[in-house]
């Protein structure tokens, strides 16, 4: 029983980061133009819209691994 608890409790913890983290975003997005980066894809056509933010999830990306390579450091 006590393992199911650990379990739980590692799965709500990481459901409240998350939750933060999306908050986060929709913040950061607000504020910036992060999201309508030159080279992220947009296609409309109609009542079709295709959007693939390539650019923005290349800098997210190098962004949050410097930020964690100098959290995780040894």
């Amino acid at each position: 029983m006590d393992s199911l608890y650990a379990v739980g409790k590692m799965i709500a913890g990481l459901g409240m980061l998350l939750i933060i983290g999306g908050g986060l975003l929709m913040l950061v997005g607000k504020f910036t133009g992060l999201g309508r980066l030159p080279g992220d894809v947009l296609i409309q056509k109609g009542n079709f819209t295709f959007y693939f933010p390539i650019v923005t999830m290349i800098i997210l990306s190098l962004v949050l691994t410097l930020i964690l390579n100098l959290l995780f450091r040894r």
